[in-house]
């Protein structure tokens, strides 16, 4: 016999909309629980484990943005936190529908970025939190490779777009104003 599915309130602020509280399993998962309770299946669901990070949402709370691998993270750990997931990037019209991809999904776009596309939510994430932080900590422009390299490399990408994802947002952080600095401090 197996032991019953025990269950609590979860209430959660995804992409600037709070949601429920909704009763979840104490063990499910935030990508779970995005998919299967909130219809967003943009956070990709790859290796289970943490590792690929196809699964990465961005937290926003007190110490700015951060990456958070949503597949082996208890859902309950975000009641009450602030959530984006792939979804919450692009602006759109009170319809909803898309009218501006945000500007990693359009430097992705520019730079054919991916090929498969299953890792890209979880890259656009990555570089999107790169973006943020940049622009409140500008670094020199001979540090851009190394800083680009070092946020985008923990993501797996099983059809080797690599290149690709890392020339995006390399071009897009040396061609947005405000987060390289002319010189080292």
């Amino acid at each position: 016999m197996s032991a019953p599915i025990v269950k609590r309130p979860l209430a959660l602020h995804v992409n600037g909309r709070a949601h429920g509280p909704v009763d979840v399993p104490e063990d499910m998962m935030l990508v779970d629980v995005l998919h299967e309770y909130l219809g967003l299946t943009g956070t990709r669901f790859g290796c289970g484990q943490g590792v690929c990070r196809a699964c990465t949402v961005i937290v926003d709370d007190e110490h700015g943005p951060r990456e958070v691998r949503s597949c082996i993270t208890g859902a309950h750990y975000f009641a009450g936190k602030r959530i984006r997931t792939v979804e919450g990037h692009a602006r759109r019209d009170e319809a909803g529908a898309i009218v501006e991809l945000s500007p990693v999904q359009q430097a992705f776009l520019d730079h054919f970025s991916f090929q498969c596309g299953y890792c890209t939510p979880g890259f656009v994430n990555a570089a999107t939190v790169l973006l943020e932080r940049l622009a409140k900590a500008p670094i020199a422009a001979s540090e851009v490779e190394t800083t680009v390299t070092e946020a985008l490399d923990p993501h797996l990408c099983r059809c080797t777009g690599y290149v690709r994802y890392y020339q995006a947002v390399k071009a897009l952080v040396l061609a947005t104003p405000g987060l390289v600095r002319e010189r080292a401090p």
